[in-house]
C-alpha cells in the first residue's frame, strides 16, 4: 500500500514539474498561427495575413490592406500628394 501511495505522489509531482515546464509555451495550434507571415496595413496600422488581405500595388511592390475602405484612404493620400 506504501509503494502505490509513493506511487501516486511521484506521479503528482511529475505532472504538476511538466505543466510548470510548459506553461511558457503557446499550444501548437496558437503556434502555426502566430508564426504565420502577416504584413501591417499602413493606413490603420493592423497586421493582416496575406489570405485575409486587400492587396495593393504601388511601383510594383505589394501593399497589403485590411479593407478595401483602407485602400481607398490611401489611395486618395497619394492623389492628393
Amino acid at each position: 500500500m506504501r509503494i502505490l501511495i509513493w506511487l501516486l505522489i511521484g506521479y503528482i509531482g511529475y505532472r504538476i514539474v511538466r505543466g510548470c515546464l510548459n506553461a511558457g509555451e503557446k499550444p501548437s495550434a496558437l503556434k502555426t498561427e502566430a508564426e504565420g507571415e502577416t504584413f501591417q496595413d499602413p493606413v490603420c496600422g493592423v497586421y493582416v495575413s496575406p489570405e485575409d488581405a486587400t492587396v495593393g500595388k504601388l511601383e510594383g511592390e505589394k501593399l497589403y490592406f485590411c479593407s478595401v475602405h483602407c485602400l481607398e484612404k490611401y489611395q486618395e493620400r497619394l492623389n492628393n500628394k
